[in-house]
């Protein structure tokens, strides 16, 4: 499998093995059989061709890999896809014809040599376009099936990485920051757009710059200096201040790439020197010395000649921010002018508030006349006082009948509690009297004088007959 088809199997969920065989298979007859079946393969091929070469996996002819750019010279993208299995992709030329045809991918030397945007339409285009695809819908007419040739600009991999390239200098605020020559816009730019450090290539930057300074209006070029534009509204003509800036920035770029490249030359004619003087090789000790002294002398002169372009540097970045604060307060002193012509001087703000007043003071003098009209107006406060005590001791009642009730059921419940234990006491059998022996009472057979003593003993006499009576009983 190759490196790119190995890519679509592993990062594309249309290029699963179990979809290969009909992406691979002729499928241009389902244009009319299977419209839907024909529009979900080539928009797989479309999408899975855009992302391959947004990641560098695409064949390309030059050495450093395009991203923005499909190469379709010869045969190579074909064999790039060839397989053992199920051969080469037998609609891949109707499917880039189709993506032509919608305009998502354009031919190279179309997009670079169009004056206005590729997202124009003029109004006398409308007709046709709407004609064209109404007979492509028919199957009428329709885009060819045979292979394109040559370099195409995809599209959505230019929009992805305009969005990336927007979102990496919107930090950079000051003219000085904006500005560049285009060596070294694309030395500052070839990494940290794409992703995994992969680096733009040289026709790569030809279309982002195009793209970006004509259809997004993000950039303004004059073909050798680059501007990053603060706003739409910002003038896209490169001044004489712009190419000297960016002119001073390369220069400074070159300078501190020469001061690394003689420190790294130093290091090593160091190494060299004390190399030599342990092999005690003096011509060649002395020689790696000389150099190494010359490469110091170098470096001290690009040194101080950097020193002196920063300061230059830093005074033109300060000279830019003083326009800028000139601008602002400009802006600001005209806004403030037509506000205080709005608002028409001090003299006019006094006789505001002095009619301010004088409404105020007849709003308080009407609202006092109306109090004193009429006695309805008053308010009696002893009345007011009276129906507040009146209701405090209705709320004190209400309160004492529920403290009554509530200790009456507290009364019943305690009564109810004694009574309980008292049932519980009565229930248990009396104890015995310790150390007390009852005496056993003899039982004999009552006679008759026995039962009258007894009656005699129960009994108090009162009178004389009731002895008798009991004498005679006992007789």
């Amino acid at each position: 499998m190759s490196e790119l088809l190995n890519y679509l199997v592993q990062h594309d969920n249309n290029f699963r093995r179990a979809r290969l065989p009909a992406l691979y298979s002729d499928f241009r007859p389902q244009r009319a059989l299977n419209p839907d079946g024909f529009v979900a393969n080539v928009a797989a091929w479309k999408r899975g061709l855009s992302s391959a070469a947004l990641a560098g996996y695409t064949p390309s002819k030059s050495t450093t890999r395009n991203h923005l750019i499909l190469d379709l010279d010869g045969d190579s993208l074909l064999r790039s896809l060839e397989t053992k299995q199920f051969g080469r992709p037998l609609a891949l030329g109707t499917v880039l014809q189709e993506a032509i045809s919608n305009g998502e991918i354009m031919s190279l030397q179309q997009f670079l040599k169009a004056k206005e945007s590729i997202y124009y339409r003029s109004w006398g285009s409308l007709p046709w376009a709407v004609m064209s695809w109404g007979l492509r819908q028919a199957g009428i007419v329709g885009p060819g099936d045979n292979l394109p040739r040559g370099q195409f600009v995809v599209l959505h991999n230019l929009e992805v990485v305009s969005k990336a390239f927007s979102e990496a200098v919107a930090d950079r605020t000051s003219p000085f920051e904006q500005t560049f020559s285009k060596t070294h816009f694309r030395q500052t730019f070839a990494e940290g757009i794409l992703e995994n450090k992969q680096r733009l290539s040289e026709t790569d930057f030809e279309v982002l710059i195009k793209f970006l300074s004509r259809d997004k209006n993000i950039l303004a070029t004059d073909g050798n200096t680059i501007k990053i534009r603060s706003s739409q509204g910002e003038d896209a003509a490169i001044t004489e201040e712009d190419s000297a800036i960016a002119s001073l920035k390369e220069l400074m770029e070159d300078l501190t790439r020469q001061t690394e490249v003689l420190s790294r030359r130093i290091d090593e004619l160091n190494i060299t020197a004390q190399d030599a003087v342990r092999r005690k090789n003096r011509v060649a000790a002395l020689g790696a010395l000389k150099s190494k002294k010359q490469a110091e002398t170098n470096l001290t002169r690009r040194h101080a000649t950097l020193s002196q372009l920063e300061d230059v540097a830093s005074k033109i970045e300060q000279a830019a921010d003083n326009i800028q604060l000139v601008k602002v307060m400009q802006s600001s002193t005209v806004a403030l002018r037509n506000l205080n012509a709005q608002v028409g001087g001090a003299d006019k703000v006094d006789e505001v508030l002095d009619n301010l007043r004088e409404q105020m003071g007849e709003v308080d003098e009407v609202g006092n006349i109306i109090a004193e009209a009429g006695p309805a107006a008053a308010v009696d406060e002893t009345e007011v006082d009276d129906e507040f005590e009146a209701m405090l001791a209705e709320e004190r009642k209400k309160e004492e009948a529920a403290e009554s009730i509530k200790r009456e059921a507290q009364q019943d419940k305690e009564t109810e509690e004694t009574r309980r234990k008292l049932a519980e006491l009565e229930k248990l059998a009396p104890l015995p009297v310790p150390g007390h022996v009852e005496e056993k009472k003899e039982t004999r057979p009552i006679t008759p004088v026995t039962a009258a003593a007894n009656e005699l003993g129960a009994m108090d006499i009162e009178n004389d007959n009731t002895a008798e009576k009991v004498a005679q009983r006992a007789e």
